[in-house]
């Protein structure tokens, strides 16, 4: 399934500094960065789930934010982009 996953970070204190740049590790090691605090992931039901937790761990739920979405296949029918960035092709061959 694909996912995306979002959130806001309250950075107004050191320890939400911390906070988000938890957040944002977590997150790059599941998926690919699309813009500063989104990210597209492409993970079974147990990594989401997995994923969900381990975010959830971190956030304080009293100052940040915390969305995730699942796109419904097919994701062509509900993914637009536009601009410069190009995604990952999470079902292509994998070129090093």
């Amino acid at each position: 399934m694909l996912i995306i996953v979002t959130y806001d970070v309250s950075t107004e204190t050191r320890e939400g500094r911390k906070r988000l740049r938890r957040v944002a590790k977590i997150c790059e090691g599941t998926g690919q960065r699309v813009q500063k605090s989104v990210f597209e992931c492409k993970v079974n039901l147990m990594q989401y789930e997995e994923l969900e937790r381990r975010l959830l761990a971190e956030i304080d739920e009293k100052e940040d934010n915390l969305r995730l979405y699942r796109l419904t296949e097919p994701v062509e029918l509900h993914v637009k982009e536009y601009g410069k960035f190009k995604a990952v092709d999470f079902d292509g061959s994998l070129i090093v």
